[in-house]
């Protein structure tokens, strides 16, 4: 098996550094391609207001001046030289559960491997302690992954409980739960007298029930849930043309 890692932490991130260590002598080959420094939160975006530029740093790993997703396709596209078996992205330093998805630069690097036809996992951590957890579960899993067989587009995310291997409960198949919006920006001023704002944390939890992977995580379980990324909401498509139909100045833009 050849993998390809990334992050959203930093190529110098702890957990990216555990999982390449702990995966490297049971596979092929492991590329590491990640971004110079912390793009926590860049969700799904790529560079192009400037030309990326590549560095191999003195642990093999390669440091790119971008984001996740810049690292998943430069990875696949320049750096690894061949064809990868699966893209893993983390370990993330903290989880990333329920609507945390959407701006996780975790997932965005996972969905990029997936968009790029290579299956692909996200790993976070819930915490910043017990990295050797989640690289130990990693492991494990991929010695049945390739008897996996999921529907097209999608791609598995992993939470892990920050705890000792032999504390961890079990796994759990889980739904994404869901979250209260965020707090209003946190005013600040800057050394030069200028409004300044901070992006506030996220909400506490709304959902999380017994199904959701924040319940899973909370009760020391390791989430695993799929996502799909297609992002179409096909039960929504019936009742939007029923609806567009209904208005009179739409009926003539409305295909058969």
């Amino acid at each position: 098996m050849k993998l390809l890692l990334s992050n959203d932490d930093g190529v110098r991130a702890e957990g990216l550094r555990v999982l390449a260590e702990r995966l490297q002598h049971d596979v092929e080959k492991v590329t590491v391609v990640a971004p110079d420094r912390d793009r926590s939160g860049a969700s799904n975006s790529l560079t192009l207001s400037h030309p990326l530029c590549p560095e191999t740093m003195e642990s093999g790993f390669h440091s790119i001046d971008g984001t996740p997703t810049d690292c998943v396709y430069m990875g696949l596209s320049q750096l690894f030289q061949s064809e990868a078996d699966l893209v893993i992205a983390g370990i993330n330093h903290g989880a990333n559960l329920g609507d945390d998805v959407l701006y996780s630069g975790t997932v965005a690097a996972a969905t990029e491997g997936r968009f790029l036809g290579v299956p692909s996992i996200a790993v976070s951590l819930a915490g910043k302690k017990y990295f050797a957890t989640a690289a130990e579960f990693v492991a494990r899993l991929l010695g049945g992954y390739y008897t996996l067989d999921l529907p097209e587009g999608s791609i598995l995310n992993i939470n892990v409980p920050d705890l000792p291997y032999d504390q961890v409960k079990g796994i759990r198949l889980t739904r994404l739960g869901k979250r209260h919006p965020a707090g209003e920006p946190v005013p600040v001023c800057d050394p030069r007298g200028r409004q300044r704002y901070w992006i506030p944390a996220a909400g506490g939890t709304r959902d999380a029930g017994p199904d959701t992977d924040f319940y899973a995580v909370a009760e020391g379980y390791i989430s695993i849930t799929p996502l799909h990324v297609d992002l179409t909401q096909d039960r929504a498509r019936k009742n939007l043309a029923s609806w567009l139909s209904s208005v009179s100045s739409a009926t003539e833009l409305v295909a058969d």
